[in-house]
């Protein structure tokens, strides 16, 4: 019976163990989602989720009339959550939409105007006659069609496609960390996207994120893709774990993954990659158009 008892003592403390380690697993694979208290924001989905309470009034004169009032204070609550929610997302590096709603009176119309016309996505009836509603708003399409600059420098030129550049003959004199691993030739070798790993360095989202050199030059960014691209699909989608990345569908096959060494701007949503491995993105994108379509993840805490 001792034994049977100690196996149990064991067993317990094995499922006690594997817990939080499981939760970890399933946090580490779950999409980038930050929690508001109110509301969320799926940056993976490109999603923005607000949650509102309404209470029905003293004065109603059938419950129907009561629901009702509680339905519309709760959805007044709902998008006024949202709107906050939305004030917080960075364009770019340096810019919010709030920023961006302060300093042009159109743009601020417009979001308005689509806060308005938030879906209703829940609403639940408590026990206490109160009521909770769900409102949700797409970051993609019409609406990042209002919030991203018009003023942005995107990529106005037809796709190009470059033949892949023999392989150099290697330099003597360079060292193993000067040589650029080749592309390989060949359908299988092209890329289907691109990975980059920025965890470990404060890295926020952003809705027209860069990709930078140690040198500062851009690899990736808004003179990349085409504003339609940017506006449909969001010019990045993020993640949590790499491997969870990687199988997305958005660069799902062959992607090039690399590790971010760095990060740049104001609101440290520029990421910056060794020189070694811009030079095989440029390698890569240059017999391959997933830079243009967007097809980017990044992977952040």
């Amino acid at each position: 019976m001792r034994t049977c008892l100690l196996c149990v003592w064991c067993l317990g403390m094995a499922m006690l163990v594997a817990l939080p380690v499981a939760a970890q697993q399933e946090q580490d694979l779950a999409p980038y989602i930050e929690d508001h208290g109110n509301g969320t924001l799926d940056w993976q989905e490109g999603r923005i989720i607000g949650m509102g309470v309404g209470t029905p009034p003293s004065g109603a004169t059938s419950l129907a009339q009561s629901r009702a009032m509680a339905v519309r204070a709760a959805t007044v609550v709902a998008r006024r959550n949202l709107l906050e929610i939305l004030m917080g997302v960075q364009i770019d590096s340096t810019t919010t939409i709030e920023n961006y709603m302060v300093r042009d009176d159109a743009v601020e119309a417009q979001v308005r105007g689509h806060l308005q016309n938030s879906q209703v996505i829940d609403t639940v009836y408590l026990q206490d006659g109160s009521v909770e509603v769900t409102v949700g708003i797409a970051l993609r399409g019409g609406f990042a069609d209002v919030v991203i600059p018009r003023t942005t420098l995107f990529d106005t030129s037809p796709p190009i496609r470059v033949d892949p550049l023999p392989e150099p003959l290697p330099d003597p004199g360079a060292s193993n960390a000067d040589m650029v691993e080749p592309l390989p030739a060949g359908a299988a070798g092209l890329r289907s996207g691109l990975v980059v790993d920025a965890r470990g360095l404060d890295a926020r989202p952003a809705m027209t994120p860069r990709i930078l050199d140690q040198d500062g030059r851009e690899v990736y960014g808004s003179s990349f893709v085409s504003r339609d691209y940017a506006v449909q699909q969001g010019m990045a989608g993020y993640a949590r774990d790499p491997q969870a990345a990687a199988a997305n569908d958005r660069v799902s096959g062959n992607p090039l993954v690399v590790q971010a060494v760095d990060v740049s701007g104001e609101a440290r949503t520029d990421i910056v990659i060794s020189n070694a491995d811009a030079e095989r993105l440029r390698q890569a994108a240059s017999v391959s158009n997933f830079l243009e379509q967007c097809r980017v993840m990044i992977v952040l805490d």
